[in-house]
């Protein structure tokens, strides 16, 4: 959850996050040029993975802040909403995502990340398993049962 300013090492963290969703109101920059900063690789290869090579350029050799929504269109938040309604949105998004199977989501994260990678360097075999489990799990069952029976799934993990 992003409300107001997210500059510099505040962008930084954020672009550790799976999921950003700001206020509508929110800024964003790294002032860096105009401080003469630099950045580590890691730093910059995260903000890369996020927004892509054209607009991490954009944002590293500017250094001009940029607003809720041109954050949405580099795909650096998933969601701008109204700052009143900000807090209840995101925990709203939170509970929906705690709601669903912890193993799906588990292994999503993980096949996304490694998608991410060089071929080379993919563990297709860790993502074949991950996806196994899911399959072979308690939590399989119960949303298949959940779904049949029309009502919402109570996974456990398991």
């Amino acid at each position: 959850m992003i409300r107001g300013y997210c500059i510099g090492g505040g962008l930084g963290l954020a672009v550790c996050c799976d999921l950003r969703i700001c206020s509508d109101n929110s800024r964003f920059g790294i002032p860096a040029a105009k401080l003469g900063l630099g950045y580590s690789y890691s730093g910059i290869k995260r903000l890369v993975d996020v927004v892509g090579p054209a607009f991490a350029k954009e944002i590293f050799f500017t250094a001009r802040q940029f607003d809720a929504e041109e954050a949405r269109v580099m795909g650096l938040v998933n969601r701008v909403v109204p700052g009143a309604e900000l807090e209840n949105y995101v925990k709203s998004y939170a509970e929906t995502i705690a709601n669903n199977a912890p193993l799906t989501v588990k292994a999503a994260k993980f096949i996304v990340k490694e998608a991410l990678k060089d071929e080379s360097k993919r563990d297709l075999a860790r993502c074949a398993e991950l996806v196994e489990q899911c399959f072979t799990s308690n939590d399989y069952t119960e949303g298949r049962r959940a779904f049949m029976e029309k009502r919402p799934p109570a996974f456990t993990g398991t």
